[in-house]
């Protein structure tokens, strides 16, 4: 009996790891919503960190997080650290590319609950109604993440957060 368990075990284990191993190297979340003002109005909320209180998602996890801002006040070159309790971690992002009003690029350096370098991108494009607002998170995926990702859908979750961060944006944008 006992050997039967083990081979099940095994088996299992086997499958689960080259599920892992299956998956692509990279990977990319995005979230699309339309906001009813102009890229002008929306643009200084996502380059200044210090405006990120207002909307970001994970601001609301943990109101006692410590934050550090240095470097530019806003723009290329400024850059935000935290650290607060486990469901927002620590971590570092530096504003590296900025194009005002239409694009900013941002390095984001997860250190803890676990270490991830990845690279996230607002683009606002202006519509006949407002502006649509895109948020991306891309990324490696090593092979940890890859197994994570059999028993965690990774894209739903970040997205999940994207979409009520982009729902604050357009709240604090239209106002």
């Amino acid at each position: 009996m006992a050997v039967t368990i083990a081979v099940v075990v095994l088996v299992l284990i086997g499958v689960v790891l080259a599920i892992a191993a299956s998956r692509p190297n990279e990977f990319t979340v995005q979230r699309t919503a339309r906001i009813a003002a102009p890229p002008e109005r929306i643009f200084p909320h996502i380059a200044d960190f210090r405006r990120w209180e207002a909307w970001s998602p994970w601001e609301r996890m943990d109101p006692a997080m410590r934050k550090t801002f240095s470097g530019s006040p806003s723009g290329q070159g400024s850059v935000y650290e935290w650290e607060g309790n486990s469901k927002v971690g620590k971590g570092r992002m530096e504003m590296t590319d900025v194009t005002p009003p239409h694009s900013a690029t941002v390095k984001l350096d997860f250190i803890k609950p676990f270490e991830a370098h990845n690279t996230t991108r607002f683009t606002l494009e202006p519509a006949t109604d407002g502006t649509e607002v895109k948020w991306t998170m891309s990324g490696p995926s090593p092979f940890v993440t890859k197994v994570m990702g059999v028993f965690f859908n990774m894209e739903q979750m970040v997205g999940r957060d994207f979409e009520r961060g982009l729902a604050s944006l357009k709240t604090v944008s239209e106002s």
